[in-house]
């Protein structure tokens, strides 16, 4: 067969990158992460920042078997650290002006097999490290977007009972189509999506609902949103005054829940890929914004130690609309994949909330954040809640009902 990855559409997306998802400007520098096997789209990715009058284009590579032989070879204390440095000069690179892309790919399922304790302890000392760096992206301090290389280990997953090539060449197309490069004019086209999801965000605005309300199988949750939030969806304006998409694909509309006002009961509706463990049938009771009770029927343990993180790794920091009906959701596939999965699906995310969803969020410190009720964490962690059974209901200042989605659409 022809190669599994259309350089035209490979190409597309690594414009789509570089001029929609950063809006890269004039002189910006750009630090890109990859995983080594994506290396065909960074390149790609760089000659188009480049022709965009990048300043310097800095990779930062990751590779899976590095990563295996720590697990499989490394010192028990050497789990606990984390490269700081490394983040605190993303940091740097971010006040002074840098861009901000990384590329996702790599096997979701690459540290199933490995001590999940060691596992829980490297990720902790991550999320602590990482601090500086996402504390900046987090406000959206700089321009910034992910977009997806179909690496072939993920490949394999996602279509496990095809040859190699062709489960790669499936990925791929799923990728492009869900990234809308499909057609020539790839940046055109996310113009008119970004006009579509602003057009959502700006009704969500106007209603300044108190609180959302989910039900369906499993499922009776209200959300509390914070005090002055703000929906976003598509582009989104950083702090720089460069808009940008943060993320390709993208087909929500988020906003800030109230990290003290989540009530009820909640059952994913996909399962989340997280950090090389597939976590199963979530289910989850909230009391007062926090969880007070958590399952799952594989990786429990692992959800678990995700919520102990910090003080607020059991409390909301993001709740998202995405219509049943989106193209994700319509392939059938499960990516394994967060930054795919989120945008099949209505979901929330434990952890630290973004800056950027209040009215005037860019002008806000920390305390003014968490007095409106946004939460602080070291995760993000998005899941899926919604689907063609989830009914979403808005609930004004004065407690009147008014529907937002009915089975997964909108009304």
């Amino acid at each position: 067969m022809q190669h599994p990855i259309d350089p035209v559409k490979l190409d597309r997306l690594a414009e789509v990158a570089v001029r929609t998802g950063l809006n890269l400007q004039p002189g910006q520098d750009l630090i890109l992460t990859a995983p080594a096997t994506a290396l065909p789209l960074v390149r790609k990715i760089a000659e188009h920042a480049y022709k965009a009058g990048a300043g310097l284009v800095t990779p930062i590579l990751s590779d899976d078997a590095v990563t295996l032989a720590r697990y499989r070879h490394g010192h028990d204390a050497g789990f606990d650290h984390a490269a700081g440095w490394m983040f605190d000069g993303m940091a740097r690179a971010y006040d002074e002006g840098a861009a901000r892309l990384a590329v996702t790919g790599g096997d979701p399922m690459l540290l199933s097999n490995e001590d999940p304790d060691k596992v829980a302890r490297a990720n902790k000392a991550m999320a602590i490290a990482y601090t500086p760096a996402r504390e900046r992206i987090t406000r959206f301090a700089t321009n910034w977007t992910i977009v997806a290389w179909p690496d072939t280990a993920w490949a394999r997953l996602v279509s496990p009972d095809l040859p190699e090539d062709e489960a790669v060449h499936v990925l791929a197309e799923a990728i492009f189509a869900a990234s809308r490069v499909t057609d020539a004019d790839a940046v055109g086209n996310w113009a008119a999506h970004n006009r579509e999801l602003g057009k959502r965000s700006a009704w969500l605005n106007g209603q300044n609902f108190a609180a959302l309300r989910f039900t369906g199988p499993g499922t009776d949750l209200r959300v509390g949103l914070a005090e002055g939030h703000a929906w976003l969806g598509g582009a989104t304006e950083s702090q720089n005054g460069i808009l940008c998409n943060p993320n390709i694909p993208s087909e929500e509309v988020f906003t800030t829940p109230h990290r003290l006002k989540v009530d009820g009961t909640v059952c994913a509706t996909k399962p989340l890929s997280h950090q090389g463990t597939l976590i199963r049938d979530i289910s989850v009771r909230f009391e007062n914004g926090a969880i007070t009770e958590a399952r799952a029927s594989s990786g429990e343990a692992v959800l678990k130690k995700v919520l102990d993180t910090d003080s607020g790794a059991r409390r909301l920091g993001e709740v998202a609309l995405v219509p049943h009906a989106s193209p994700i959701s319509q392939s059938g596939l499960l990516f394994y994949n967060t930054l795919f999965d989120e945008n099949a699906a209505s979901h929330i995310a434990l952890g630290q909330c973004y800056a950027t969803c209040f009215h005037g969020g860019e002008a806000m410190d920390a305390d003014e954040i968490a007095r409106r009720g946004g939460n602080d964490s070291a995760i993000h962690i998005d899941w899926m809640i919604g689907s063609g059974q989830i009914d979403v209901d808005g609930i004004t200042q004065d407690g009147t009902t008014v529907p937002v989605m009915r089975q997964g659409a909108w009304c």
